[in-house]
């Protein structure tokens, strides 16, 4: 499953479905022409590709994720970081901070991480 990905249009779209779920279809196509100018047909083209894909199902017009945002981006991320750094994420973190510092509530927030971690 994590080699499920989305391009940045179908994120866009997935971004409406996570937002407002459960939704129906004709809502959904709603607000895809509001806020993405699509035509209703584009909408089911992509939302039919989305569930074939396992992200989301709908089911009697009612459409619902699978997957959450969170899950989606957490397995996207993994994928990342094995496929850029050979699964290492001190290699990841330390190639992030090169380029961009991490502040003090951030580097707290590892460390809290870290800490539930090694409890576990």
């Amino acid at each position: 499953m994590s080699d499920i990905q989305m391009g940045v249009v179908e994120s866009k779209f997935a971004d409406i479905i996570w937002e407002n779920e459960p939704i129906s279809s004709t809502e959904l196509s709603k607000r895809a022409e509001e806020c993405l100018n699509w035509k209703k047909t584009t909408s089911y083209t992509v939302l039919k590709r989305l569930c074939d894909k396992g992200i989301f199902k709908n089911e009697k017009g009612c459409v619902s994720s699978v997957i959450s945002r969170e899950e989606f981006y957490s397995m996207q991320s993994e994928r990342f970081v094995d496929e850029t750094f050979e699964g290492s994420l001190p290699a990841f973190l330390a190639a992030f901070t090169k380029r961009k510092a991490l502040s003090a509530d951030e580097v707290a927030q590892l460390r809290r991480m870290v800490e539930e971690y090694e409890v576990k």
